[in-house]
C-alpha cells in the first residue's frame, strides 16, 4: 500500500507540474511553487525526482507517451478510413493549447539551454511525429515526401502560435483544409 501512495503522490506531482508549466512556463515555475501546490515536502520532491530538470523530463516523457499512444490509435483506426480524416484528427490532437503537445511545443522554446536532456525529449517526439505523418501520407499516396510531413508539423506549430496570438477567433484549420486538398 505504501508504494501505491508514493506512486499516487508522484503522479499527482507530475500532473500538477505539467499544468503549471503549461500555464506559466518552465522558467517561472520553481520547485517551491510545485511543492506548495502538491502539498509534499521538498525532501519528498527531491526523493521522487532528484532535480527540477528530471521532473521536467518526466513530465515531457509522460506527455510524449500519451501522444504517441493517441497518434498510433488514430493512424491504425478503421474509424478514419481516409487520409484527410486521419490527418485532421492528428492535427486537432496537437493544435490545442490544453492538449499534451502544448507542453512539448513550449519546451522547444524555453528549455534548450537550461535543461538539455529534457529538451531532447521534445525533439525526439517531433522527429517521431514527422515519421508517423510520413507513413500515414505514404499509405495513401505512394509519392509522399518527408518534406510534406515537415510542413504538416509546421502547420500544427503555426496553429498554436495563432491560438496564442491575435488569431484566436479565426478558423484554426483553414491551412489544414488547404493541405488536405493539395494532398488528396
Amino acid at each position: 500500500m505504501k508504494n501505491l501512495e508514493v506512486s499516487f503522490r508522484a503522479t499527482r506531482t507530475l500532473n500538477t507540474a505539467a499544468d503549471l508549466f503549461k500555464q506559466y512556463g518552465f522558467n517561472k515555475v520553481g520547485v517551491d511553487r510545485i511543492v506548495s501546490e502538491t502539498k509534499i515536502s521538498k525532501a519528498t520532491f527531491y526523493n521522487y525526482f532528484h532535480s527540477k530538470e528530471r521532473l521536467i523530463e518526466m513530465c515531457l516523457l509522460v506527455q510524449k507517451e500519451h501522444l504517441k499512444e493517441k497518434v498510433r490509435a488514430i493512424s491504425e483506426s478503421c474509424q478514419y478510413p481516409d487520409l484527410s480524416l486521419t490527418l485532421r484528427q492528428i492535427y486537432l490532437l496537437h493544435a490545442d493549447l490544453k492538449g499534451a503537445y502544448y507542453l512539448l511545443f513550449k519546451a522547444i522554446f524555453e528549455i534548450k539551454q537550461l535543461y538539455p536532456n529534457a529538451y531532447q525529449t521534445a525533439i525526439r517526439y517531433r522527429r517521431w511525429l514527422k515519421n508517423e505523418i510520413f507513413w500515414v501520407l505514404r499509405e495513401s499516396k505512394k509519392r509522399a515526401t518527408y518534406e510534406e510531413s515537415d510542413i504538416f508539423v509546421f502547420m500544427i506549430d503555426g496553429a498554436i502560435f495563432g491560438l496564442l496570438g491575435s488569431r484566436q477567433n479565426e478558423e484554426p484549420d483553414q491551412l489544414l483544409d488547404y493541405f488536405l486538398k493539395v494532398n488528396a
